[in-house]
């Protein structure tokens, strides 16, 4: 702890009244694991033995819901033991979620669905259990959660992992107690990690809190803590049993307490100190860049988003024709994703699960499985649409489905029959005016690109006629070849150009819609869509600018641009592709590396013990990344968290020890905005990472680490990298610039199906004009309930004002639990409903709505 604040609060202790009651310990024992993350089957009787022997302990538990399944059959005898104790005073479920993620490295969405069926699973072996406290063995932590906990009925949280730091710890701050509260504005009753609570000398995984010690106990007694609490969730298959000893050799004479005992009759049960709890005082850390958490980020967020897409594609078909998906299959896609979610996957991707395949490899497994039931969930949707229709038209439709509630103008690609005629025919809307295409046979596949509008979150028809007539070619030239060989691509929104004598990098974009406004700073040594890094064993930093590229034009027309880069970086062939979407902000790119074998990127090779503080793989600086070095000057960092975002108040990203972590996550975007507020560049990306900035060096992306990591494993290149990103220049700040729902279409992009016997007509379920309100969930239940999940993506209170395009019985607003808390007044216009909703910053709401009688 700061040294400073030692002396303070001695002196401060010094002139404070004598305490009139009695200074003592306490400690929350407990277990963390499961079935996949590590479960022995002898633990479930040895806890119910233990429990039985010393009645002074207590257990706190985070074990994987899925593991009372497999204890249930394999230990009978274990678990009725167990299950007599499991709804008692002396058994606390801190962790209901279905597999423990760690929370800030996956969506809102998805950490309401962990609560959701992972309380469910354990209510259902032990019915009596209550859920009061949410306490975790990582930092299983994010700044929304506040506002989650509460709707789910948790009355108290802890943001203590005294014994398993290695993926980080929260920043230690307070006293006994904190009112933790969210971005929201809600407030939970909060242990903090104490600001006397150091973290352990010569450890790089616990904080001083982890085993009760002297020093611990002191330290808080000095802080003026009367009942300071310490803290162990022990791996299930450890068989110390209680951790601080039993009896009368109970180690500096602590008591055992859950954490809800202690919330409840320890603790002073209140504080009026509050702490709004930044993302960035979630110190945590991973391995970054390396190929194999880059994969699993990358197929939990591909996972992530088609599950979403496909509940509301089937609620908007269960509106209108009463289809319901298999219940089967969206609780098997949601469980595959959720274990994908696993902390165990993304902080030791290469342990084995169960002797078996690698965590990464069951990650891989577990995604496939979620994409393939979310695809044939929208498939059934698709087709119950034309299931009992009349073929009424000569080609066929398409039809267009907006998962987001805004208006959306974009360039869609179907594919069609492959029998289907290139010519003689016209796209038409369903009002009858036909619209420019483009089709074209790429790998056998007929394809068919037109633009499509829809007016919010819904579906719009579009025909296919036979004509005499074919469309008129696109004779515009958008690209050209400068004298001295650089290539200027010019749109409606931006100019942008791009040196092949300096690998392809673009050495000048500017906004059309912001007076022309430059974006490249081209005068300093770092180039904006430059892949650079440190090649250790080369010795060297090598960048994509020293060597010549060879640019050629893929798609030149009406509807995008799209330019491939061939390049290289330390000899490795590099490839990136960059599109521009007429009429649209964001700027598509991607990277593609094809290495020639494993070598080593980072700071330099680790050769020291895994356990030393000071670590190659955290300083991004060093490892490959894409730079985009800006004309955007004093510029303020924004970056997107689960259900918030958070202002920067860093100077930068850099560190290189384990006890000196900065955040520096990017979930879904960051976005660097002009000190002024007059114009800023959003950066997007395709999974979870880190992200790079500070003074004096520009924003970039992680690409790639090699190297030595966590617990000595060595983190190879074994394959190409692939990854995409974007970039959304903008007037004003992120939340005016709409950036946040940007995010949200680049996520949930347009789904296109062609099918026979689609009527002629466009659907608007859901339609807001705010771009700040996001839609997390939309799902009809059995019962035919829609349930409508809410999101306020701004800063400040908003009504938010929607319109339903169907009527409705009536509207009420319900908790996470289900539980309602008051009925939502709603207007009725014709086929149409109309409500308006208060939400706070960053608030989450719920709706169910009972539709009145059939959707037509």
């Amino acid at each position: 702890m700061n040294q400073i604040v030692k002396f303070l609060t001695s002196i401060v202790l010094l002139a404070a009244p004598p305490m009139l009651y009695a200074q003592k310990p306490y400690f929350a024992d407990g277990y963390h694991g499961g079935i996949y993350g590590h479960y022995p089957l002898w633990v479930t009787g040895f806890m119910a033995s233990k429990l039985s022997s010393h009645p002074e302990w207590r257990v706190g538990l985070e074990i994987e819901p899925e593991t009372w399944d497999t204890v249930r059959i394999r230990d009978p005898h274990g678990y009725s033991r167990f299950s007599e104790l499991a709804a008692g005073s002396r058994v606390d479920f801190t962790n209901p979620t279905y597999a423990q993620p760690y929370c800030y490295n996956i969506s809102g969405e998805s950490i309401i669905r962990q609560f959701e069926y992972g309380m469910r699973k354990i209510s259902g072996h032990f019915p009596g259990v209550q859920y009061h406290t949410y306490a975790v063995e990582e930092p299983c932590f994010t700044s929304s959660l506040p506002q989650l906990l509460r709707q789910f009925g948790f009355r108290y949280a802890v943001l203590k992992c005294p014994n398993t730091c290695w993926g980080g710890y929260t920043a230690a701050f307070g006293g006994e107690l904190v009112n933790w509260t969210g971005p929201d504005g809600t407030s939970i009753l909060s242990v903090p990690r104490y600001a006397s609570e150091d973290l352990e000398e010569n450890s790089t995984w616990q904080t001083t809190a982890w085993d009760n010690s002297t020093d611990f106990i002191q330290a808080a007694y000095t802080q003026g803590i009367q009942n300071p609490v310490g803290m162990c969730y022990q791996d299930a298959g450890w068989k110390n049993g209680p951790w601080l000893g039993t009896g009368d050799a109970i180690k500096n004479g602590s008591t055992y307490v859950t954490w809800t005992e202690y919330m409840e009759k320890i603790s002073s049960g209140k504080t009026d100190l509050d702490w709004r709890l930044s993302q960035e005082d979630i110190h945590v850390n991973l391995m970054w860049g390396s190929q194999a958490l880059q994969r699993i980020a990358q197929n939990v967020r591909r996972a992530e988003n088609s599950i979403i897409m496909a509940e509301k594609i089937a609620a908007m078909a269960a509106l209108e024709n009463g289809y319901l998906p298999e219940d089967k299959y969206v609780r098997e896609a949601w469980r595959t994703l959720m274990m994908a979610q696993h902390h165990d996957s993304w902080i030791v991707p290469y342990n084995k699960l169960n002797g078996e395949q690698t965590w990464e490899q069951a990650v891989n497994s577990w995604t496939d499985t979620c994409t393939s039931l979310s695809d044939t969930i929208v498939k059934g949707a698709v087709a119950s649409y034309s299931k009992n229709s009349v073929h009424t038209d000569d080609l066929g439709h398409i039809r267009i489905f907006n998962t987001v509630a805004t208006q959306r103008s974009e360039v869609v690609r179907v594919e069609l029959p492959k029998k289907f005629p290139r010519k003689g025919i016209s796209v038409q809307n369903s009002k009858g005016i036909e619209l420019p295409y483009k089709i074209e046979q790429d790998r056998g596949q007929i394809w068919l690109t037109f633009r499509a509008d829809l007016a919010g979150l819904g579906y719009a028809t579009y025909a296919l006629r036979k004509t005499v007539s074919n469309p008129a070619k696109d004779e515009r030239a958008q690209v050209k070849i400068a004298e001295d060989g650089r290539y200027v691509i010019e749109n409606d929104m931006y100019r942008m150009t791009l040196d092949p004598t300096k690998g392809g990098t673009i050495t000048s974009l500017r906004a059309k819609f912001a007076g022309g406004k430059e974006l490249v700073e081209g005068k300093g040594e770092y180039g904006f869509n430059e892949v650079s890094g440190h090649f250790y064993d080369l010795g060297k930093t090598f960048s994509s600018m020293e060597s010549d590229a060879r640019i050629s034009v893929l798609q030149d027309d009406r509807f995008a641009i799209k330019i491939k880069v061939e390049g290289s970086v330390a000899s490795h062939p590099l490839t990136q592709f960059i599109t521009l979407q007429a009429g649209r902000r964001r700027i598509d790119l991607e990277l593609d590396i094809n290495w020639k074998g494993n070598v080593g990127i980072g700071e330099y090779r680790q050769q020291q013990s895994w356990t030393d503080n000071r670590r190659a793989y955290t300083d991004d600086r060093f490892k490959l990344k894409v730079l985009f070095s800006s004309t955007l000057s004093k510029a303020e960092l924004y970056k997107n968290a689960p259900f918030d975002v958070c202002r920067s108040s860093q100077k930068n990203t850099f560190f290189g020890t384990w006890d000196s972590i900065k955040h520096n996550v990017i979930l879904n975007w960051v976005d660097l905005v002009q000190d002024n507020g007059a114009f800023g560049m959003a950066l997007f990306s395709d999974h979870t990472t880190s992200y790079i900035y500070g003074e004096g060096y520009p924003l970039g992306l992680t690409a790639q680490y090699s190297g030595s990591g966590l617990w000595g494993v060595d983190y190879k290149i074994s394959a190409p990298l692939r990854m995409r990103y974007a970039l959304v220049p903008h007037q004003g700040r992120w939340d005016s610039a709409g950036i946040a729902m940007e995010s949200a279409r680049w996520n949930e992009p347009l789904i296109s199906r062609y099918g026979r016997g689609f009527q002629e007509r466009d659907r608007t379920i859901v339609c807001s004009s705010d771009t700040g309100l996001e839609i997390p969930a939309m799902k009809v239940e059995e019962n035919g309930d829609l349930l409508l999940r809410l999101y306020n993506a701004q800063e400040g209170s908003r009504t938010h004002r929607l319109t339903l395009g169907f009527p409705v019985q009536a509207i009420a607003e319900e908790l996470l639990n289900g539980q309602t808390i008051g009925m939502v007044r709603a207007t009725q216009m014709g086929e149409n409903t109309s409500l308006s909703v208060d939400m706070p910053s960053h608030g989450i709401k719920t709706l169910r709505i009972k539709k009145k009688n059939k959707f037509n």
